[in-house]
């Protein structure tokens, strides 16, 4: 989907941005208890003669890094290992290599979702003893989680996207005489201020309904925490709970008011991304795009001076826990080879991740890995709000969801939302119809 596009595609592309925000510290992490974590993995030229399949969506800038994490890889082990390209649609492609019985060694899966899928399959090899000491070194029990199923590890969060962003035009912002907020309801005074001065704030990408997830989950995750959010992506509370109705109640502040909206509700719903963000940038129509990173590479092609005109915040607290979505993608394995293996253990390596951190686009979730390997301010300061958040890090929640409910457009969650846009004054309805598909979809 869509959704987990990667950080920044363009080399230098955030070196402007150390003026966007002054939130995080560029301090570096400490490592876990014990030092483990520094141990290269795996052992040098192990690998001679060892020949290796890896498919992922990458293409372009990311497959190039992404086949240098490689390379670095072939150098330490004497492997060869030769990348694929499944394209958008990662299960079209593995499905008929998997019914021909010739899988890629290791494929990597844009959707935490799709280990659990690919498991019920007996497509999945168990992780190592190896691998999961570099996971239990490197990464906090929720990301080990993440990647299981039934109990069991199978995959490692290799890269990530931070979805915790309000976009800026800082022309709008200051025609307002108004400041980036920190909190909900700075936020909607500011959209007010905005609002006052005669641009709508927000230019909201509701044609794409996987944004609007994206939004209700940084609420959700702030207004409910971190524990509640885990129970409501895996079902465990239902959607009527009193947890979403807040937390729906907060969004209705924004998207009720129509001269928050760039177009009103129904100009909000005929847009998609990325035209939100040019809307902002370029067009100058709005003041602020609510979504992550890889905004920026679209503000930039809009002509945008990053740091100047486009500037982020971090998304503002509406509660007690300040918000840390990530998306991402998650390796695992599907042959049983020592090779492979070695690869994971490689790639949920410090070594490994320090080795791709120090390339653009790319944001790691390894804790040992130090925000000062980042090539720029953007990402340095990306980085370290994910270590600073520590255990409080949730993965997307729509992209945990089965698919039904959590990624299809115009069903499930995304239509609910969009339904929930047009008419914010019936929460009680939505909720009670999202946990009709939510049943559906988890039966």
């Amino acid at each position: 989907m869509r959704k987990t596009v990667a950080t920044v595609t363009t080399a230098g592309l955030a070196l402007a941005l150390a003026a966007c925000s002054g939130q995080a510290s560029d301090t570096a992490a400490s490592p876990a208890p014990g030092g483990s974590s520094s141990a290269a993995a795996p052992a040098a030229k192990t690998l001679e003669g060892v020949s290796l399949e890896v498919a992922a969506k990458w293409t372009g800038s990311e497959q190039t890094n992404f086949q240098t994490v490689l390379k670095a890889f072939e150098d330490k082990t004497g492997a060869k290992v030769t990348y694929a390209s499944t394209g958008e649609d990662t299960g079209a492609y593995l499905g008929p290599r998997l019914e021909g019985k010739n899988p890629p060694d290791i494929a990597i899966l844009p959707q935490p979702g799709l280990v659990k899928q690919y498991s019920d399959q007996k497509a999945l090899k168990p992780l190592t003893a190896e691998v999961l000491k570099q996971i239990d070194d490197n990464y906090t029990p929720y990301w080990k989680e993440l990647g299981s199923a039934d109990g069991q590890a199978y995959g490692v969060l290799v890269k990530a996207a931070h979805k915790s962003l309000i976009w800026y035009r800082d022309k709008a912002f200051q025609d307002a005489g108004t400041q980036p907020p920190t909190t909900w309801d700075e936020l909607v005074k500011t959209a007010q201020a905005v609002a006052d001065s005669g641009t709508p704030p927000f230019s909201l990408c509701g044609a794409s309904g996987w944004t609007l997830t994206d939004l209700f989950e940084n609420v959700y995750l702030s207004s409910a925490g971190p524990d509640n959010y885990t129970k409501l992506s895996k079902h465990e509370i239902p959607w009527t709970d009193p947890s979403v109705t807040t937390a729906l109640e907060k969004i209705g502040q924004l998207v009720g008011k129509k001269e928050f909206l760039l177009g009103g509700s129904s100009g909000a719903l005929q847009t998609d991304f990325p035209t939100c963000v040019t809307q902002v940038y370029g067009q100058d129509k709005s003041a602020m795009v609510i979504e992550a990173d890889f905004v920026g590479t679209t503000a930039e092609e809009s002509g945008a001076k990053l740091g100047e005109e486009a500037k982020y915040f971090p998304f503002p607290k509406a509660g007690d826990t300040e918000p840390v979505v990530l998306g991402g993608d998650v390796a695992v394995v599907m042959k049983d080879s020592k090779g492979a293996m070695a690869l994971m253990e490689f790639l949920a390596s410090k070594e490994g991740g320090e080795i791709w951190a120090k390339l653009p686009g790319y944001l790691s979730s390894n804790r040992n890995v130090s925000p000062d390997n980042y090539p720029s301010e953007l990402t340095k300061k990306l980085a370290q709000t994910i270590i600073s958040a520590g255990d409080a890090v949730r993965y997307d929640m729509s992209d945990l969801a089965p698919s039904a409910f959590g990624g299809t457009d115009g069903k499930g969650e995304w239509k609910l939302l969009q339904d929930f846009v047009r008419d914010p004054s019936k929460i009680k309805d939505i909720q009670e119809k999202l946990e009709a598909e939510a049943k559906k979809a988890w039966k």
